[in-house]
């Protein structure tokens, strides 16, 4: 396990075992079978488990709150929860909760989301996403890590003071350099998500780090988002990454970072293979093992592994967790 206050260096990260370093992503939503799924999770190894915060599915930090107390090690990470449906003390009261019942063991993952999420879905006005998602950490560090605070910004006015500090890490998404770059400055890492690793490598990383020196701080983990499909038919790969990402052709902030990897997707939104090629980890179990390996020695802090279901949603990831277990 790592405590809370190690989480703030990425050279520290680097330095734990391989295992400490990757997160398995949740394959369910149902509140049962997600807190079942992150007990079987621990069982197999698994250090850290994420979870995405849609507007349509059950909300993530209750059910983290009830594993809390049915795990005893396994981290609990968001990945991300947006920021403008919920008010930062609103976030606070629910991290409080989850700390009591399993101190230093969740990891806050905030960011802006999406313009069709937030505005077509909430129909809340999305203003300035970066500057939102700056005062929103701005707000949680304060109350979060001292306790107190008292803010007057361009989106909240905050004053309270809670009864003690919680120190808990707080991470923001990122997918263009300056939001990489912001995570360097003010965050505890950074989480990517459908980022190709040349573009990791050469670009975030970087940003990163140069937030960071400019903040006079060491530069916090960058957490890679990378799908593994656990299958050697290429072709049944390619369909399956299609089917689950499919989505992202058509969103143009993920475009836009696509298209300065050089992968650029053409106008109908199809995802290229030679794209899906870079994404995906796919293969056997020695094979996926070897390639996380090589991930992890690149320069990549930590890896955010989500499973591509290509037959057995179920299996697959069953199987997945186990092999990050033996790692």
């Amino acid at each position: 396990m790592i405590p809370a206050k190690e989480m703030l260096s990425a050279s520290a990260v680097n330095a734990l075992p391989i295992r400490d370093r990757i997160g398995l992503a949740l394959n369910t939503g149902e509140a049962r079978s997600a807190v079942q799924a992150i007990i079987d999770a621990e069982q197999h190894g698994v250090r850290q488990i994420w979870s995405t915060q849609a507007p349509t599915t059950t909300d993530i930090l209750s059910i983290y709150a009830v594993a809390a107390a049915q795990t005893s090690t396994i981290r609990l990470g968001t990945s991300i929860f947006p920021t403008y449906p919920r008010h930062p003390l609103a976030m606070v009261a629910q991290a409080r909760a989850i700390h009591e019942l399993a101190p230093d063991r969740l990891r806050l993952g905030i960011g802006a989301s999406h313009r069709p999420t937030i505005e077509g879905m909430y129909g809340i006005p999305m203003d300035a996403p970066l500057s939102h998602t700056r005062e929103y950490i701005y707000v949680l560090r304060a109350a979060l890590w001292e306790g107190k605070v008292d803010h007057q910004g361009r989106f909240y006015n905050v004053s309270a003071t809670l009864p003690t500090p919680v120190p808990t890490p707080i991470l923001n998404s990122a997918l263009g350099k300056g939001a990489f770059k912001a995570a360097g400055e003010v965050s505890d890492g950074a989480i990517s998500w459908n980022c190709p690793v040349p573009y990791l490598l050469n670009t975030a990383l970087p940003a990163l780090e140069e937030g960071a020196k400019q903040a006079g701080r060491s530069a916090p983990p960058l957490v890679a988002h990378i799908p593994v499909a656990y299958s050697t038919d290429r072709q049944a790969v390619l369909a399956a990454a299609r089917n689950q990402y499919g989505l992202y052709g058509q969103l143009p902030f993920y475009r836009r970072m696509f298209a300065d990897a050089g992968y650029p997707v053409p106008e109908g939104g199809e995802l290229p293979e030679a794209l899906i090629d870079n994404l995906v980890v796919s293969g056997d179990k020695q094979t996926i093992a070897n390639r996380l390996r090589e991930l992890l020695s690149s320069g990549l802090n930590e890896l955010l592994l989500q499973s591509v279901t290509v037959e057995n949603q179920s299996q697959e990831w069953s199987d997945l967790a186990q092999l990050i277990g033996s790692l």
